[in-house]
């Protein structure tokens, strides 16, 4: 790496280049466009962000799961140089160019089910998302779409109002789109019977429900994330997801699994989905796909996509040939460096290290995720009342010390943890002490 992979504090967080940034920010951004931590980044690869004021800091963020392959990997920069000094745009839908045809065939390859595929690219996840359900649509003659509790689908009218959380995404924007139906999620920490009953009652309530208030024969798509992101990065209990893409077969309703987050070897999968063995009709992805640049994709059944009339698909930037360019030098990275390992093995790391803590502080109510997907929620002791005060003061003595770490959940108490997947084993360890520190503190 050409930036040193170790953590340098040398002012305070945010130092002053960085606050006479943010003031200019302020002058200039709406106050709706909200900062984590308010340093200001001039470089950034492997696991460190390097800021205006000559610190280095540890990223447990990877810009909410995008660098899974770091910061300007080389793969990815060597492939967008060459494409820029060639051409920026044409749009696809005009006159084509390669590079988009390859990314569609590496996923039409790559994602679960080894039926017949077709792939088109858009610009972000929830542009994937609103695209998935008007391919079901189209595709079923149906209109209505069922979604679950706490999850997250983008900021756009109809992920919106998929979306479940109220506070920030959806509070003053309705009213939102119609046939959008919500059911419950399988909640290991939260199911009122326990996390043994999770599974089975959580799909038997959720499949009720549909049948009850809305009518299988009615709906088009249903649409979850195999690990819910913003929701907290909550795990369905194992069978859910099978049995959900069951119901949806049997009554012929599309299922879309949104992988927005979970894609790209995250999970320790290449796909979230694989890891029950679920084959999703549709798959969302974003995020991962392109190393920063932005890109988003959907990716579904030949039948299904093809259903589509010429024109009812597409978009002036979706598939930017810079982006599909850092897309092709993200998958060749992920493979080269065997990155769904490396996914592995830093959950391998994380998960111990955090049930140890969860043993010694009875304020973690709960650890989980796969691979380096990780989260832990915080609750008041001896309860499972949310604390998201206690995960705010984490948040501050870990920016101070030069760890950036992200906030989750329905109820605002739980931390994620998302380091990029290229991470160097010593600044892992040294982030995951920091935290502790944290904890200790409370």
């Amino acid at each position: 790496m050409s930036i040193p992979q170790e953590r340098r504090v040398v002012t305070a967080i945010p130092g002053p280049k960085s606050q006479e940034l943010l003031a200019r920010k302020q002058a200039a951004v709406p106050s709706g466009i909200g900062t984590t931590l308010p340093v200001f980044v001039t470089r950034a690869g492997g696991g460190i962000l390097q800021d205006a004021d000559g610190n280095s800091l540890i990223d447990f963020g990877s810009g909410i799961a995008v660098t899974n392959v770091g910061n300007s990997a080389p793969k990815v920069v060597e492939r967008v140089q060459k494409q820029a000094a060639d051409f920026t745009h044409t749009c696809f839908m005009v006159t084509p160019y390669e590079s988009y045809v390859q990314v569609c065939e590496k996923l039409n390859e790559l994602t679960p089910g080894d039926h017949e595929k077709r792939t088109f690219l858009v610009n972000s996840g929830a542009e994937a998302v609103e695209n998935a359900v008007k391919v079901a649509r189209h595709a079923t003659g149906r209109q209505a779409v069922v979604v679950f509790d706490h999850g997250y689908h983008g900021r756009t009218l109809l992920s919106m109002t998929m979306t479940a959380k109220n506070m920030p995404y959806k509070h003053g924007f309705g009213p939102y789109a119609p046939e959008v139906y919500r059911v419950p999620l399988a909640y290991p920490f939260r199911w009122p019977t326990g996390a043994d009953n999770c599974a089975e009652e959580a799909a038997a309530q959720a499949i009720d429900q549909i049948n009850k208030q809305v009518g299988a024969e009615n709906v088009a798509a249903v649409v979850i994330e195999p690990i819910a992101g913003e929701g907290g990065f909550i795990v369905p209990a194992r069978g859910f997801l099978p049995r959900i893409a069951e119901f949806c077969r049997a009554n012929g309703i599309v299922f879309v699994a949104d992988e927005v987050q979970t894609g790209f070897a995250r999970t320790g999968d290449l796909f979230a989905c694989e890891d029950e063995g679920v084959v999703p009709d549709i798959i969302c992805t974003a995020k991962g796909i392109a190393g920063g640049l932005p890109l988003a994709a959907v990716t579904g059944r030949a039948d299904l996509m093809d259903h589509v009339h010429v024109g009812g698909l597409g978009g002036t930037y979706g598939g930017n040939p810079l982006a599909c360019e850092a897309a092709l030098g993200v998958l060749e990275t992920i493979e080269s460096e065997d990155l769904v390992a490396k996914a592995r093995r830093i959950g391998e790391i994380m998960l111990p290290r955090l049930r140890s803590l969860q043993e010694r502080f009875p304020a973690i109510g709960d650890v989980r995720g796969r691979g380096a997907m990780i989260a832990i929620e915080l609750v008041e002791p001896g309860t499972k009342n949310p604390d998201p005060a206690a995960v705010q003061a984490i948040v501050k003595r870990c920016h101070a010390e030069g760890l950036v770490v992200l906030t989750a959940g329905t109820y605002g108490n739980v931390l994620r943890f998302l380091p990029p997947l290229v991470m160097p084993e010593h600044l892992l360890e040294e982030g995951l002490g920091i935290l502790e520190k944290a904890i200790s503190a409370l």
